[in-house]
Parts: C-alpha cells; structure tokens; sequence
C-alpha cells in the first residue's frame, strides 16, 4: 500500500463517496480542537479531501497548541487553517470563530497517574467549556471504550446501553467528559454524538505496531490483556465525518471499532510467520478485556474499508523498512486503568 509517511498520510486522509456526500450536505464550516495529536491531522486533511472533491466552498479550521514540530505546517501546506490555541486558556476558547460543525478530539490520557489533575482539567472541565462555547452548534466528542469495565471475552463486548464503569482515573475523567457534555446538550439543546473509539490503528502507532515491534525486537508480549479491537484509523476518520448527520440531543452513544474481537496471540503468531521470529509470551489470557460491540455504528455506516489481515500485512511492511513511527506505545496491556 505505502513505503512513504507522505503516501500513508495520502491513504489515511483519502475520502470516501459516502464522506464525500455527507460534507457535502453539511450546513456550515468544520472546526477540530485538539487537531494536533495522533489522529487530528489526518482527520482535517480527509475533511478537506472531501470538500474539494464535492466541489463545495467550506474551511476547515484546526485548533491546537501545535507543540509537535511539522504539524501547523504541513496543514497549512494543505489548505487546512490554523489557530495556536490552549484550550484551558478562557481568553482563548471565547476567542475561537463561532462554527456550525466541532469536532473534540482534544483529551489527555498518558501521564494521567500523578498528574490527575490536568487529567481532569482536560478530559472533563474543558469539554464543558467547550459546550457551553459551541451550544449553537453540532459537536461531535471523542470518547473512549475505557467507560466501560473488563467483559467476558465470549459476550462479544460492551454495547452502548452496557453499564459504564471506568477503571482508573483517566476513564474516570472521560466519563466526566461525557456526563458534563450531555448536560449541556440537554440545558441548551445542543445537537451532539459521543464517539467510543477503541485503538484505531496508523502503521506509525497502535497496537498492531506495538505487536508487530515486539514480535522484531525478539522481546516478551503480555497477554494477560489477551484481546482487544481495531480499526483502521482512515475508516474512523470516515466514520467522525459521517457523524455529525446523526447528532442529537441527549446526545448519540456509539462504539466505534472494527467488528472483531481480535487475539493477541493471533496477531503476535502473524507478524512471527512474517518475520520469520517466534513470538515470545508472558504470562496467560484472562477471561476478560476491554472490549466494545461496535455493530451499532456498522448498521449506520456499513463496515470498515480495511480489514485486520491486511492491516497487519502494512504494520509488518512498516516495520520491516524501519518505517518512521511516533515512539506512543498504547500500553493496551494495562488492566488497572494507570496510564
């Protein structure tokens, strides 16, 4: 598929027809706070991807504090504006342009543990700032699948209307995010969806690569966490554009993740045929993980573009040519919600 970062970004950002409609219908221009991080970038570009292609006049504008070098620019370079930002800042957030269509990606999850307060700040105040901000507008909030407890491995996972119960401060703080914002969307009537994602996958970070680094380096896997979900993360990006179409308040509760509930012994055993190197174990699986039932968001938007198997066969690629990563292990092994 790729051996550049620049033909990875190309494919990660490349619109669908389905995304292409949907901005299309979209009233209004497109605002990302915390466009800066893993997923944000590529997120904007694939907006603005789809704006172009459907021929519409439409900004697509990134807050961030932009404090990885590259960043600001290369989105610059795109078409995508920019705006320098800290999200805590209220003299900043009043100062951001009013936009029909947010999207909250903005959150803070390793380092959580003795930090819990910026945690807290970022992962539950701000995102009430931000509400209460954007009342006028739709917004799309970026969630996690850690609200939810440990769940059998054979029930398949935690679907929407499973009980919450986050384990660890930092699930704790995103629960928060979703309460405090669902409070706001029902005081102002604020069109909003919450979006559970569980590990999406970029061949430069996850835990596809994670596995798939391990299994090279010749060095010990845990399972103890034994199984987990994917999903590619240019299908997720699809998925956030789609989103804002179905917006509602109280606001919409989706899982987004691929439909499997994938081994991590499986995945550790691909990568070892690969790279000719027996993968190495600790430990044994337990009968739970953390796991999300995403069938809800399939019936709405069909189901990803690209498969485990063959996003598998990209991470090998990547990590057989010594492909640039970002060094973010997902720590996906963690069980007590210490991140």
């Amino acid at each position: 598929m790729t051996h550049t970062e620049t033909q990875l970004e190309s494919y990660l950002s490349e619109p669908t027809d389905e995304v292409i409609a949907a901005v299309a219908a979209l009233e209004g221009d497109i605002l990302i706070l915390g466009v800066g991080g893993k997923m944000g970038p590529t997120l904007a570009k694939q907006a603005k991807c789809a704006i172009d292609a459907a021929g519409v006049s439409k900004r697509v504008i990134g807050v961030s504090r932009f404090s990885t070098p590259g960043v600001r620019e290369t989105l610059l370079e795109d078409g995508i504006e920019t705006i320098v930002a800290d999200l805590l800042s209220e003299d900043c957030l009043q100062n951001l342009p009013d936009i029909q269509n947010v999207i909250l990606m903005a959150g803070r999850k390793f380092g959580s543990t003795d930090n819990e307060s910026l945690t807290w700040a970022m992962n539950g105040y701000m995102p009430g700032r931000v509400a209460e901000k954007f009342r006028s507008s739709r917004l799309v909030v970026f969630s996690t699948g850690n609200v939810y407890p440990l769940t059998p491995v054979s029930h398949g996972g935690a679907t929407e209307s499973s009980p919450v119960a986050p384990i660890g401060e930092y699930a704790q703080s995103c629960l928060s995010r979703e309460r405090i914002c669902t409070y706001f969307s029902l005081q102002h009537g604020t069109p909003m969806a919450m979006l559970r994602l569980n590990y999406a996958i970029d061949l430069r970070y996850g835990i596809l690569l994670d596995i798939a680094e391990k299994v090279y380096a010749e060095e010990t896997i845990s399972l103890e966490m034994g199984n987990v979900n994917v999903i590619w993360q240019g299908d997720a990006n699809a998925i956030v554009l789609r989103t804002f179409a179905h917006c509602q308040s109280p606001p919409l509760v989706l899982n987004v993740t691929g439909p499997e509930t994938v081994s991590i012994r499986f995945l550790a055993s691909c990568f070892g045929v690969v790279f000719n190197k027996p993968p190495r174990f600790d430990g044994e699986e337990a009968s739970t993980a953390l796991l999300s039932n995403a069938a809800q968001c399939h019936q709405l938007f069909g189901y990803p573009r690209v498969s485990v198997g063959q996003m598998i066969e990209w991470v090998a690629e990547w990590v057989r040519i010594g492909g640039t990563t970002l060094r973010k292990p997902t720590h996906f092994e963690v069980r007590d919600g210490k991140f």
